[in-house]
């Protein structure tokens, strides 16, 4: 399989954002969105997916968080998509439960195509550093449409909030990278329709 590497620079009037992302990567990661909780998120994905991620946003902070976090989720869905290719190979499920001190979290994917988002995960702090906790819900949303995956993602035990958010990534990430990873005992796609 070809090394899989999506590129996307995205510019409007609230937000310009430069992201690539290497699914066959190592977990290097050089990331800047301006919202150092949000990059530690980021960090987070990247490096437990073992995804080689770099991510330049410029947007606009004086305003709040909303912008920059949701346009980067839908930049980094449609690189996703975009180093995807065919998904010709791919194994299409992914699934993690990850425990994090006294947290569980659970990430369930389907590279299926057909966009959708199950959220269910309740924080009881309004923000975390500067990132709005409603905007974690915001961005995954938006990478589960711009990357048309099925993704659903849930809190099994709470406590800690930044545990509950850093979970919630990481678990993303290692569930994403068992959906991306090879199958060799197939050739195509997997699927009964013949395309994802």
């Amino acid at each position: 399989m070809e090394t899989r590497i999506g590129t996307v620079t995205r510019k409007t009037k609230e937000t310009d954002i430069t992201l690539s992302i290497n699914l066959d990567g190592t977990g290097q990661t050089q990331i800047h969105t301006g919202i150092p909780f949000f990059d530690h998120m980021l960090d987070g994905f990247a490096r437990h997916g073992l995804f080689d991620l770099s991510v330049s946003v410029n947007g606009d902070l004086e305003v709040d968080s909303h912008h920059t976090v949701e346009d980067t989720g839908i930049v980094l869905g449609q690189a996703v998509r975009e180093a995807l290719g065919s998904k010709s190979g791919i194994r299409r499920y992914g699934y993690f439960i990850l425990p994090m001190d006294e947290t569980l979290a659970l990430s369930a994917i389907d590279l299926s195509g057909r966009p959708y988002l199950k959220y269910d995960a309740d924080f009881t702090v309004p923000v975390l550093g500067t990132l709005d906790t409603e905007m974690i819900r915001e961005f995954f949303y938006a990478v589960s449409y711009s990357a048309s995956m099925n993704l659903h993602l849930k809190i099994l035990d709470a406590g800690n909030n930044h545990h509950m958010a850093e979970a919630l990534f990481k678990a993303f990430g290692k569930a994403l990278d068992m959906a991306v990873s090879e199958e060799p005992r197939i050739s195509g796609v997997w699927s009964a329709k013949g395309t994802l």
